[in-house]
C-alpha cells in the first residue's frame, strides 16, 4: 500500500496559506545564510593552509653537501613597510641540474631575476634608488607564476647568483639574529620544503580560532530555521494525530517538509558561495588577496555542508514534535509549558570546573587544546541558556508590577527555549566580543622607526663600514646620522650585534632609499629596519586583529539575523494568543513592549555572563602566549556589545508591522 506521507505533506504545505509560505521562506533564507557562512569559513580555513603550502619551497631544507646541487639563501627586505621575500639561488658546478622552483619556467641562471606580478608593478612605480637597485640589473624581469605565490599581492623575487657570490655565502645566513625564519641559507637538491613562510605560517591557526568562535552562532541560526512555524505545525499535526495518524507518519511528514525547505535554502546558499567566489577572493587577509581556486572547497565539502545544514534543520524540526507524538491532546490544548531541568545547571558547572582546572597551567596547553576548551564552553553555555531564561521568567513574574513585564515573564517561563533562540545569537556574540577585545596579542611598541642597520662581522668591520655608509648615503641624497653599535648595545636596533646604524630623516621614502644605498655594504646581508626586527610579533598581531574584526562583524550580523528571524517566527506562531489578548482589550503597545522585555531581560543577564567568560578565555590565551592583557580594549568591548544589542533590537522591531497585522481583527481568533 502506498504511503500517504508524501501526498499529505505536499497537500498541507500547499494549503498552509500565505503565513505558512512566509515561515517556509524565512526558514529557507536562514538555511541559505547558514550554508553560505559555513562554506566561507571552511574555504578560509582550507585556503589559508593552501597558501602556506605555496610558500614552503622558499625555506630551504638542508641536504648533505655531497647530495646538494645548489645553494639557496632566502631573506627579507622591506619597502613601504611591506615585506619583500628574496630567494637567491646558485647552481653548484659539476652537479646535476637543479629542478625549477615552483612558479618558474626553469632554474634561474646567474644574473636572471624573476619577480611576482605585484613586485613587478611596484618596481615600475618606485624610483630605482628605492627598490630596483637592491637586485641585479637586468633588461627584463621574469615572472613568478601562481604556483610559487601565496597571493597575487605577495612581493617575491628570485635571483640567480654565482656560487661564490656573498649573497649565498654562509655569512648571509647569519642575519637571522632574531631566529624568526626571515633569513635562511642551506645547500639544497630541490624545493620540497616543509616549513611555511613566517608571513603565512600562522594564518590557518588564527582562521580556525575565528571559526570555532563563529560556528556556534551559525549553527544556532540554522537550527532556528527548523523551528520556524513550530507552533502552527504542532497544532496542525496534533489534529492529524488525534484523527488517527501514527507517530511515525507525523514525524515523517515533518522531516520531509523540513528537509525540503532546508535543502532548498542550503543549495541557494551554496550557489551564492560559488557565484561570489571572485568577490570573496578579493578580500585581503595576511599577505593580500586570494587566488580564487584557493577558496574553492571542492564538491565533497560543498555537498557535506549542504547535507549538514539540511540535516540540522530536519532534526531541529523533528525534535520539536515529541509532544505531538506522545501527547497530541495536550499540544492541541497548549497545556504543556516547556520547562527545563536543573541537570543543565549541573552540566554547566561541571564544564566550568573542568575548564578552570585545565587552564590552571595554560602555558602547557597548545593551540588545539585551547580551541577545544573554547568550543566546549560554547556548547555548555548554549545548553545552559534555556535554564537561566526559565528561572528569570519565574523570578520576574513574582515581582512584576506592569502588564507588559508580567506578559514577558510568562513567555520566559512558558517557553524558555524559544526565548533563548531569540537572544542566543547576541549572547554568544558577547563571548566573541569579550574574547577578542582583550586577546590582542603584542609586545612593547617599536622604538627604532626611521633607523636602518647593517650587520658586520666584528667591531673593526663596523667602524670601517660606518665610513662607507656615510659616503653611500651622501651620494644617495639621504640625510642620516651614522653610529657604530657593539655587542654591549642591547637597546639598539640590532640588539647587541656588531654593526652600523643610520638614523634617517625625511620619511619612509628616504628610509627605502637608505636601505637600497646600504645594500652593497652588508656582505650579502640586506640592511634591516624596525619592520624586520618586529616582523614575528607584528605578523601574529595583524592576523589576530583581522580575524577578530571579521568574527565580531559576522557574529553580530548573524545575531541580528537570528534575533529578527526568530522574533518574526514567534509572532506568526503566537498569532492566536496575540489575537485573543487584543480582543480582550490588551493594547498593541503593551504586547510590543512585552516582546521587547522578554528579550531585554535575559539578554542583560546572559550577555553579561558570556562577555565576562570571553574576557576570562582571552586572559588564559594571553598567558599561554606569554603576552600582556590588552586593557585598552574595554571601550571597544562596550561599543561592540552596545552596537550588537541595538542591531538585535532593530531586527526585532522589524517584526512590529507583522504583529499589528496578525492582531488586526477577530478573524485571528480562529486557527
Amino acid at each position: 500500500m502506498r504511503s500517504p506521507v508524501l501526498p499529505l505533506t505536499w497537500h498541507l504545505a500547499r494549503s498552509s496559506g500565505r503565513r505558512g509560505l512566509q515561515s517556509q521562506l524565512l526558514a529557507a533564507g536562514a538555511a541559505a545564510v547558514g550554508s553560505f557562512l559555513l562554506l566561507v569559513m571552511v574555504a578560509a580555513a582550507l585556503g589559508a593552509g593552501t597558501r602556506a603550502d605555496h610558500t614552503t619551497w622558499r625555506t630551504p631544507d638542508a641536504v648533505p653537501a655531497k647530495r646538494a646541487t645548489a645553494v639557496q639563501a632566502t631573506t627579507t627586505t622591506y619597502v613601504r613597510d611591506e615585506p619583500v621575500t628574496v630567494v637567491n639561488l646558485a647552481q653548484l658546478p659539476g652537479r646535476r641540474q637543479t629542478p625549477a622552483p615552483p612558479g618558474l619556467s626553469g632554474f634561474p641562471e646567474r644574473g636572471e631575476v624573476y619577480v611576482s606580478p605585484a613586485l613587478a608593478e611596484l618596481l615600475h612605480e618606485l624610483p630605482a634608488n628605492q627598490l630596483a637597485d637592491r637586485f641585479p640589473t637586468v633588461r627584463s624581469y621574469g615572472t613568478i607564476g601562481a604556483a610559487g605565490l601565496a597571493s597575487p599581492d605577495e612581493l617575491v623575487a628570485v635571483a640567480g647568483r654565482a656560487p661564490g657570490d656573498p649573497v649565498v655565502s654562509k655569512a648571509a645566513g647569519e642575519q637571522n639574529f632574531y631566529d624568526d625564519g626571515l633569513t635562511e641559507r642551506a645547500p639544497v637538491a630541490g624545493f620540497a620544503g616543509t616549513k611555511a613562510s613566517p608571513f603565512t605560517g600562522a594564518d590557518q591557526g588564527t582562521v580556525l580560532l575565528g571559526v570555532v568562535l563563529l560556528v556556534m552562532p551559525v549553527v544556532v541560526l540554522a537550527a532556528a530555521a527548523g523551528r520556524l512555524g513550530a507552533a502552527r505545525r504542532e497544532q496542525r499535526l496534533a489534529a492529524l494525530r488525534l484523527a488517527g495518524a501514527t507517530p511515525r507518519q507525523i514525524l515523517a511528514m515533518t522531516a520531509v517538509e523540513a528537509a525540503g525547505v532546508g535543502a532548498a535554502g542550503a543549495l541557494a546558499g551554496a550557489l551564492a558561495y560559488v557565484a561570489l567566489l571572485p568577490a570573496l577572493a578579493a578580500l585581503p587577509y595576511g599577505v593580500g588577496a586570494w587566488y580564487t581556486p584557493q577558496l574553492w572547497v571542492g564538491l565533497p565539502w560543498l555537498a557535506a555542508v549542504v547535507l549538514a545544514v539540511t540535516a540540522l534543520i530536519t532534526v531541529s524540526a523533528v525534535t520539536m514534535l515529541r509532544q505531538v507524538a506522545t501527547s497530541p491532546l495536550g499540544v492541541a490544548q497548549q497545556a504543556d509549558p516547556r520547562r527545563t531541568r536543573a541537570v543543565r545547571l549541573v552540566l554547566f558547572v561541571a564544564v566550568l570546573a573542568y575548564i578552570w582546572m585545565s587552564t590552571g597551567d595554560s602555558g602547557q596547553l597548545n593551540t588545539r587544546q585551547l580551541l577545544a576548551l573554547l568550543a566546549l564552553f560554547y556548547g555548555a553555555f548554549w545548553l545552559f541558556g534555556p535554564w537561566v531564561v526559565d528561572r528569570l521568567g519565574r523570578i520576574v513574574g513574582r515581582r512584576a508590577k506592569r502588564p507588559a513585564t508580567l506578559l514577558a515573564a510568562r513567555r520566559l517561563s512558558d517557553d524558555p527555549r524559544a526565548v533563548w533562540r531569540t537572544v542566543s545569537g547576541l549572547v554568544l556574540a558577547g563571548f566573541v566580543a569579550g574574547f577578542f577585545s582583550v586577546s590582542s596579542l603584542g609586545a612593547e611598541g617599536p622604538t627604532h622607526h626611521g633607523q636602518v642597520a647593517v650587520i658586520t662581522a666584528n667591531a673593526a668591520d663596523a667602524r670601517h663600514t660606518a665610513a662607507k655608509a656615510r659616503t653611500a648615503l651622501h651620494r644617495a641624497g639621504v640625510t642620516a646620522t651614522v653610529t657604530v653599535t657593539s655587542e654591549d648595545d642591547y637597546n639598539s636596533l640590532l640588539g647587541g650585534v656588531d654593526g652600523v646604524t643610520a638614523q634617517v630623516s625625511g620619511g619612509q621614502e628616504r628610509v627605502d632609499a637608505a636601505v637600497t644605498a646600504l645594500t652593497p655594504l652588508g656582505s650579502g646581508r640586506y640592511p634591516v629596519t624596525q619592520e624586520y626586527v618586529s616582523a614575528s610579533d607584528d605578523t601574529v598581531t595583524a592576523r589576530v586583529a583581522t580575524v577578530s574584526a571579521a568574527t565580531l562583524v559576522l557574529s553580530f550580523l548573524v545575531a541580528a539575523a537570528s534575533g529578527g528571524l526568530t522574533a518574526a517566527a514567534n509572532v506568526l506562531d503566537r498569532r492566536r494568543v496575540y489575537g485573543l489578548l487584543r480582543l480582550s482589550g490588551t493594547p498593541l503597545e503593551v504586547l510590543d513592549r512585552a516582546r521587547i522585555r522578554e528579550t531585554v531581560i535575559p539578554l542583560a543577564v546572559l550577555a553579561g555572563g558570556t562577555t565576562a567568560m570571553g574576557v576570562f578565555g582571552a586572559v588564559q590565551l594571553n598567558k599561554a602566549a606569554g603576552t600582556y592583557v590588552n586593557t585598552s580594549g574595554a571601550l571597544q568591548l562596550v561599543l561592540c556589545v552596545a552596537v550588537g544589542a541595538l542591531a538585535v533590537f532593530a531586527a526585532i522591531a522589524g517584526s512590529r508591522p507583522l504583529l499589528r497585522k496578525v492582531t488586526a481583527g477577530p478573524v485571528q481568533t480562529s486557527d
